[in-house]
């Protein structure tokens, strides 16, 4: 194919990919949002669903990758912690792009009482723009939605610690009034 114009079909499959990339990235919902709904199996294969927590303080906090060392270190952190988060009337919900079976090898090697939710194909993630990952391996960026019982978010946070996230979310739930009756 003599003459063709190579450099134009360079470009033009660029600036294609660079759209598809453009248009898969979402923006991250705001503080003062209403929180997008959303259907996930957790590690017991049954189905949970944010409206089902209306009413509730909702810690929805995404990770990377069940067995690592971070995300063990902060899974275990609310573990630890999850009486205070119950007393507050708090409900923690974990999400990565992990699969039914390795949540549920995750929650039982760890002994942890609440839902990890398997966002196998990244809708979830993508909704609340916390996707991540390098080149073709997709991952959960580490951030933490805070929802109010009204359904808005009360909190984001971008910039997670795993050993003290814990600890921050639970002081950020006493100061917004958190209690059984909020």
């Amino acid at each position: 194919m003599q003459g063709f114009p190579w450099h134009r079909w360079r470009l033009v499959t660029a600036a294609v990919l660079g759209l598809m990339t453009a248009v898969a990235v979402q923006a991250q919902p705001a503080v003062g949002d209403v929180a997008p709904d959303f259907r996930l199996q957790d590690q017991n294969g049954s189905w949970q669903t944010l409206a089902a927590q209306q009413g509730k303080w909702v810690v929805l906090y995404f990770y990377p990758k069940d067995q690592t060392p971070g995300c063990t270190t902060e899974a275990c952190s609310f573990r630890d912690n999850i009486f205070a988060f119950e007393a507050l009337g708090a409900v923690v919900l974990g999400v990565s792009l992990d699969d039914v079976a390795s949540h549920e090898e995750f929650a039982s090697k760890h002994s942890l009482p609440f839902p990890l939710l398997a966002d196998v194909d990244g809708k979830v993630t993508g909704l609340y723009g916390v996707m991540g990952g390098f080149g073709p391996v997709k991952l959960a960026k580490r951030q933490t939605f805070l929802i109010a019982p009204d359904g808005r978010i009360a909190r984001h946070y971008a910039k997670v610690d795993p050993e003290r996230h814990s600890a921050e979310v639970l002081a950020d739930l006493k100061a917004l009034g958190a209690g059984p009756s909020s």
